[in-house]
């Protein structure tokens, strides 16, 4: 198996911004995922933050390998949608300007069938952000989770001449009881970020939770190997939410044990 392309989700070492690039080029990642609601965020980041930020990364020799973009609402919900169209699109160009080619969201619940009206919606709005990524040069890529893969795939050729791409999350589809093998094959031309989560069915509970990574029942190496026959070749990024500095260092060490 290959040397893995291994990145850091900065937001789950819970430190500020430069005391969490100086954490990520001590766990020896060569690159970062930063928050663009929290970290960053394009309407407050002047040319001169843009530039300090920038110098922090070369010095670190870190990349940003992608942004993410959390909306409080998915693409699926009308409320205050272009609210959120164009502020997703102006964290784009803040991507391409970072040299960072995704954003990261979860695009919201994607309907089975065609005729239901958020599907028509959510089509909309992909093929909107699609063509947008194509002109600025970075692409909004869809966390997996709330649906099936062939779901989501089905959307997203849909839209053609229009290009969104996909952050593989096996975490969250093992949490939603959906298979990650299938939707690596049905996702597979679009996979341009693999989130590093893992997860488990809680039977007692009747839900699924997100554990630290090599603790659930995500088959990493079995993953690896599918991703390796699609000709995956990008990063896998480290972090959840409610991680830790501890548990990011442990699941880099998972990872590179394999």
């Amino acid at each position: 198996m290959a040397e893995l392309n291994l990145a850091v989700r900065l937001s789950a070492l819970g430190m500020p911004l430069r005391a969490a690039l100086q954490e990520a080029a001590r766990l020896g990642v060569s690159s970062v995922e930063l928050d663009a609601r929290n970290e960053i965020h394009p309407s407050q980041l002047s040319d001169t933050g843009l530039r300090q930020l920038r110098k922090m990364l070369d010095d670190l020799n870190l990349r940003v390998c992608s942004l993410r973009f959390q909306t409080r609402r998915g693409y699926d919900h009308p409320q205050e949608l272009d609210r959120r169209i164009d502020a997703t699109k102006a964290t784009m160009q803040l991507a391409y300007r970072l040299g960072a080619p995704v954003v990261v969201n979860a695009i919201g619940m994607v309907p089975e069938s065609e005729d239901d009206p958020r599907w028509s919606a959510l089509h909309q709005v992909m093929d909107d952000l699609g063509r947008f990524g194509t002109r600025v040069g970075a692409f909004l890529a869809a966390e997996t989770g709330s649906e099936s893969g062939e779901t989501l795939a089905k959307l997203l050729d849909s839209t053609p001449d229009a290009f969104v791409a996909v952050a593989l999350n096996p975490g969250q589809l093992i949490i939603n009881r959906h298979s990650v093998s299938e939707a690596i094959v049905a996702l597979k031309r679009r996979i341009q970020l693999v989130c590093a989560v893992d997860g488990v069915l809680d039977l007692s509970a009747g839900r699924g939770i997100a554990v630290p990574l090599g603790q659930g029942t995500a088959d990493f190496p079995q993953l690896i190997g599918l991703l390796e026959d699609v000709q995956y070749r990008g990063r896998y990024l480290v972090g959840r939410p409610d991680s830790n500095p501890r548990e990011v260092a442990d699941a880099l060490q998972y990872l590179r044990s394999l």
